[in-house]
């Protein structure tokens, strides 16, 4: 699809790389941009910088109904950009409760899925548009120093191909990005070279115009899924590292 004169929605749009979505959409040409944040006060300086093309909107992706309020207030979105994620350094075993775990399921796992049930619609009636579900390389292989967010981005990865197959009756491609770390605070606690969100959006939204479905956007994640289709093991054991 093209960005330029579509409608899109990014949640989580507040800071980090959904604010980039933000602001490299309306660089591209979007018509609107509904940037949705738990808190919408949050979003008073992007929507300041862009005048009337920036629309914000209260939105809790872990809320039934305020997801089902969003998908009533933005009829006309073209592209559902499913960027809010939350993320503890939390493992499994030595974990004092199973309270992170669940946050991070239904954040980054039942909140894409709230997204896409009640967007669907829109978006076939809309001409089939677009879903981008930003997903993480450890999607592909855990890193067991955040393992709990592991395993609710490895379900997101699978939701996304169980969509994918689901929308493609009505025209509607669904992306998933699997980017490393990235300079955002979420990800302030991971030692390693990180990309700026910028980065992540530009090459995002080239993959929506190009139509890939798949998308490796830093040398970190490309490097990874390089080796996986050589030796999973491999990789596995030096995450684990």
């Amino acid at each position: 699809m093209n960005i330029e004169g579509s409608v899109a929605l990014v949640t989580g749009a507040n800071r980090g790389i959904g604010r980039a979505y933000v602001e490299s959409l309306i660089a591209r040409g979007a018509a609107k941009v509904y940037a949705t944040a738990r808190n919408p006060g949050a979003l008073d300086a992007v929507v300041a910088a862009h005048g009337g093309k920036v629309v914000p909107l209260a939105l809790d992706v872990t809320d039934d109904a305020s997801v089902a309020a969003a998908a009533q207030a933005a009829p006309d979105v073209s592209l559902l950009i499913n960027n809010a994620g939350v993320m503890w350094t939390s493992g499994f075993v030595g974990a004092d409760s199973l309270d992170v775990a669940r946050k991070e399921m239904e954040t980054n796992y039942f909140g894409p899925m709230r997204m896409v049930r009640a967007f669907a619609p829109a978006l076939a009636r809309n001409g089939g548009g677009t879903v981008v579900n930003v997903l993480s390389i450890v999607s592909k292989v855990a890193m067991p120093l955040i393992g709990s967010y592991s395993a609710s981005k490895a379900a997101a990865w699978s939701q996304t191909q169980v969509v994918r197959a689901e929308l493609a009756s009505q025209g509607t491609p669904v992306i998933g990005v699997f980017p490393g770390p990235v300079d955002t605070d979420m990800a302030k606690a991971i030692d390693f070279d990180k990309v700026p969100p910028s980065h992540i959006a530009d090459v995002t939204l080239d993959a929506v115009e190009a139509g890939e479905e798949d998308v490796f956007p830093d040398p970190m994640s490309q490097s990874l899924n390089a080796k996986l289709g050589e030796d999973v093991k491999a990789v596995e054991r030096l995450l684990a590292g």
